[in-house]
């Protein structure tokens, strides 16, 4: 079911070995362009078009009424609602201490610099749709948008034929409690696009954020530059580096877990102890077999981007899942946090037997928006930090000016810019 890659023995740069999702995002860029140019040339009725092509269904308006996004509030079970409000309240405790704070630098007597942070004036959040429903990507989205004051958000999910032509109720339940009332139903590339160019009631945005899947990944990669993004958010992961210590049952649980999202989710452990890859083997087995989305679980565990990695011993492991930079990263060792402090290359990394990634897909307060492919090297996740902007204001008195413009004009005459320097030596009789 699931395949065993032997690093025992190898040095060098693991990466080539180690499974991944195959996906081409250039390519599938191409493919979304002209419905990327639909939507910025026709707008609304190129919206309509392509949501009755790719979702079935014909929508009479893009924009979700607020009266059904208030009835979805009213209809919605009391145990979910009560998740999420405590899924809110967490998320909004550790993202409020995100917040930055403007601070000058007194750089010589009369010459300041300030860091000024400014947050992004109006935001599109993308929540997916498709296999399974994702109210805590609206939470998740929403919550550090508003704790860093953006002014104007809107949330755009695909539209369900089941549900009138509306997104999951659901998802408009977990706008409700958020107190966002301006909702889309739009999915994929095209609302990308949407966000991108503006189109009827929607304004255009200036950063699109939000996973997805590979069209609306390439359509990011396509309006970078039109819009901000976030990342271009490939297929799920988890990586679990794991020893003797480690709960076979936990682990096994756990890889099931991310293997539910989608055929194309990868399931990685790697550890040094074989007696652990062949318990964990045997107990996918068992929790695949009882599980309700089996034969998905099953087609992610058995494709090239899931596996079991067999290495050296946990300094060999530590190398392997840095190199990996998973989204999502369990340890399962003795002394775990100790390992755990030792990781560069992880979305979110989670310690110990009692902090499985299901916690923090929903009530660790963490945010599960994270770098996938391998992004985590460079990138982090979703936080506060995404929708601010760090300005610097510059203030200098004419002393100030003075005693460094000699400084400038020597740098701007060796760029060969002396222009650069004339501006300065216009103000301090430097000429």
């Amino acid at each position: 079911m699931i395949s065993r890659i032997d690093l025992r023995g190898t040095q060098g740069d693991p990466r080539q070995a180690l499974p991944r999702a195959e996906l081409d995002v250039a390519a599938a860029a191409e493919r979304v362009r002209p419905l990327c140019e639909d939507v910025r040339h026709r707008g609304v009725e190129a919206l309509v078009e392509l949501t009755e092509r790719f979702d079935g269904v014909r929508l009479t308006d893009i924009r979700v009424p607020k009266d059904a996004i208030e009835a979805a509030l009213d209809g919605l079970d009391p145990a979910v609602r009560a998740a999420l409000e405590e899924s809110i309240r967490r998320a909004r405790a550790v993202h409020r201490d995100q917040r930055r704070t403007d601070h000058t630098t007194r750089v010589v007597p009369g010459g300041t610099v300030t860091e000024k942070w400014i947050p992004v004036d109006r935001v599109g959040l993308y929540v997916p749709g498709g296999r399974a429903v994702y109210p805590s990507s609206v939470v998740m989205n929403v919550v550090p948008a508003q704790e860093a004051g953006v002014r104007s958000l809107a949330v755009t999910s695909p539209p369900q034929s089941a549900f009138g032509g509306l997104p999951h109720p659901t998802i408009l339940a977990a706008c409700a409690l958020l107190g966002v009332d301006e909702v889309y139903a739009v999915g994929g590339a095209q609302a990308v696009a949407m966000f991108a160019y503006g189109a009827g009631p929607c304004e255009r945005a200036d950063m699109v954020t939000g996973p997805g899947n590979i069209w609306v990944a390439a359509a990011k990669r396509l309006l970078k530059g039109v819009i901000g993004i976030d990342a271009e958010a490939g297929p799920t992961e988890i990586a679990i580096l794991a020893d003797a210590t480690a709960n076979p049952d936990y682990v096994a649980a756990d890889l099931v877990s991310q293997a539910e999202h989608d055929v194309v989710a990868a399931s990685v452990l790697v550890t040094p102890d074989e007696a652990l890859a062949e318990a964990v083997t045997d107990r996918l087995a068992a929790r695949v077999a009882a599980t309700k989305h089996g034969d998905r679980v099953r087609e992610a565990l058995s494709g090239p981007q899931s596996g079991i990695v067999l290495v050296d011993d946990l300094d060999h492991g530590l190398a392997v899942v840095n190199a990996y930079a998973a989204e999502h990263l369990e340890v399962m060792t003795a002394d775990a946090a100790a390992w755990a402090a030792r990781v560069r290359n992880a979305g979110a990394i989670f310690v110990g037997d009692f902090s499985p990634v299901s916690l923090g897909d929903y009530a660790a307060g963490s945010n599960h928006v994270l770098p996938t492919g391998g992004c985590a090297c460079h990138s982090g996740g979703l936080s506060v930090q995404t929708f601010l902007r760090g300005v610097h204001v510059v203030e200098y008195d004419r002393e100030a000016l003075t005693d460094v413009a000699h400084h400038v004009i020597a740098l701007a005459n060796a760029e060969d810019l002396p222009a650069h320097g004339e501006a300065v030596a216009a103000r301090t009789d430097q000429a």
